[in-house]
């Protein structure tokens, strides 16, 4: 089964303009840029073949290249890494069996995540997306932003057979206590999808869901189409996004006390 990795990368985002290239200081003091840590994270993984940036803004391509990536220009009409990973897709002379797409601002994803995604790729599923049970330093995260009007991260709510019903960026379901909260599941940004997947999704419209939360992959579930959600082990890691200025410093804690370079 060959699998490439796209890491979607644009500058405009909405909540954090310009994030790709904010620098994060790792354990031995060293800053790398949010785009470059993302990027290590993909080439960790085993059982992929080829690692593509995908951007429209030169300066991230400069930035890109610059530390040996191959990156791949797709248009500033993509709405979302979905639609970039679709565009990226149609560049590619010999098409891979399943694409994979690692988002810019998730550095912290760990290997596993990855390799359990694309092991659920079996050849009769279609897209897929790795969720992980909150730990206490996350779920307080979630909490936290959500009651200073922050968006944080992404949560999932499932069918017994692990089939997606739902992703929010609400806190679902609700935590009323802190100390007996509910089983929450945060939602990894990382998809599997196979081609025939992927070309779908680009051929229809953005849904009211989807515009609504801002998550790309409520158009799969709008559209009738099964998202197979794969639980991973945090592993004592902890999984966090770099979605506003406050996570940089949350990050950061996190390459320290794990000691990435």
């Amino acid at each position: 089964m060959s699998v490439v990795v796209f890491i979607p990368a644009r500058y405009a985002s909405t909540r954090y303009p310009g994030k790709p290239l904010v620098e994060l200081t790792g354990a031995t003091g060293v800053k790398k840029i949010l785009i470059q840590r993302a990027w290590e994270a993909a080439k960790a993984v085993s059982g992929i073949d080829r690692v593509y940036v995908l951007t429209d803004d030169d300066g991230i391509k400069d930035a890109a290249n610059s530390f040996g990536a191959e990156v791949l220009m797709t248009s500033s009409k993509a709405r979302n890494g979905s639609e970039r990973c679709a565009e990226g897709l149609e560049q590619l002379d010999a098409k891979p069996d399943v694409i994979v797409n690692l988002q810019g601002d998730a550095p912290l994803t760990p290997a596993w995540f990855v390799e359990a995604l694309i092991g659920a790729m079996d050849g009769t599923t279609q897209m897929a997306t790795p969720v992980v049970k909150c730990d206490t330093e996350t779920l307080t995260n979630f909490v936290t932003d959500r009651r200073a009007g922050r968006v944080g991260g992404t949560t999932a709510v499932m069918r017994a057979d692990k089939t997606a019903l739902y992703f929010s960026k609400e806190v679902l379901p609700y935590v009323g206590d802190l100390n007996a909260p509910p089983e929450v599941w945060h939602h990894v940004g990382v998809y599997a999808y196979t081609p025939a997947a992927l070309r779908a999704y680009a051929g229809w419209a953005e849904g009211p869901l989807e515009r609504a939360e801002g998550l790309e992959q409520l158009r799969f579930l709008e559209n009738g189409t099964p998202i197979t959600c794969v639980p991973v082990e945090g592993r004592g890691r902890v999984f966090w996004e770099l979605n506003n200025p406050v996570d940089v410093a949350r990050i950061e804690t996190v390459l320290n006390r794990e000691g990435i370079a």
